[in-house]
């Protein structure tokens, strides 16, 4: 099928798109920028030129696809410490694909954060609502509730890691450990992360698109819960810096998010789509020393 993906030399879609073509699908990427538009054309994608304001570019993108992942995100805002812009931002692009692709039998799969989860006091499910007014949460909920629309939603770690993740939450924690000369963690740092490899998430979006349900709610976690504590540790030795509890301040972007308490299940998910993680862990990766470099 020929699938329109946003956020296509990204992170996560820097892995899709070639998962995507090993898989015999046509892949038609999203590109900003001049090099966006060549690492997608050297992976063998066709580009179409836009961003994330491009409405009528993304209309146009998704009425000639057969599917749509919608991986991009105004991150730049988020950590500049406007969310609700940028969700505002992603609820106008869910919206915009839905007018297109509604009535048409055409896939849409969406992305949430696991972090929506945290304040549970127990281990989410996809069984897990996130309310309307939950920053993303009404773009979510209107694609899996969508009754005319195959529509999904993979759900994401803050920890999606692997050799391409330079500008994550794990990069963001490391820079700030060398920055500060101390590789902080929240409270007692017994708070939770799920956590997935990028490789194996690539592989998740390629079966939702392929075959999820509608009104899939999908959770890409390989690693249910890792503590904050546990991921200090591995900065703190890695960089030779002390390891112990901060202020949340200390976190700079990050400060609204680091100590949320947010295990996720994806048992469901795996079995619903045949999804086997088979990448290397979070704190195996961090061992690995890549991320240091």
């Amino acid at each position: 099928m020929k699938v329109f993906v946003t956020g296509a030399s990204g992170h996560v879609g820097s892995a899709l798109v070639p998962e995507l073509l090993r898989a015999g699908h046509e892949v038609v990427g999203l590109a900003r920028s001049d090099a966006s538009a060549a690492k997608l054309a050297a992976q063998g994608a066709t580009v179409q030129r836009g961003d994330l304001d491009d409405l009528d570019g993304l209309r146009k993108g998704a009425a000639e696809a057969d599917a749509v992942i919608h991986l991009a995100f105004k991150h730049e805002e988020m950590f500049a410490g406007n969310y609700a812009g940028a969700s505002a931002a992603d609820l106008a692009v869910v919206r915009a694909f839905m007018d297109e692709l509604s009535g048409t039998g055409k896939a849409l799969i969406g992305t949430g954060g696991t972090l929506s989860y945290s304040g549970l006091g127990r281990t989410a499910t996809e069984d897990e609502r996130v309310p309307d007014d939950h920053s993303r949460g009404t773009a979510r909920n209107l694609i899996i509730d969508a009754p005319d629309l195959r529509g999904a939603v993979v759900v994401l770690p803050p920890t999606v890691h692997s050799e391409l993740d330079t500008a994550g939450f794990i990069p963001l924690l490391v820079r700030i450990a060398r920055d500060t000369g101390v590789s902080g963690y929240p409270g007692d740092g017994t708070n939770r992360w799920s956590a997935v490899h990028t490789l194996d998430a690539a592989r998740l979006y390629r079966l939702a698109v392929e075959q999820a349900p509608a009104g899939s709610v999908l959770h890409a976690v390989a690693e249910e819960a890792v503590s904050l504590r546990e991921i200090a540790e591995v900065i703190g030795r890695k960089l030779d810096v002390p390891v112990q509890s901060v202020p949340a301040e200390h976190f700079g972007p990050l400060a609204s998010m680091v100590a949320r308490d947010a295990p996720t299940s994806g048992a469901r998910t795996k079995a619903l789509l045949g999804w086997e993680t088979k990448e290397p862990g979070l704190l195996a990766d961090l061992e690995a020393g890549f991320y240091f470099e």
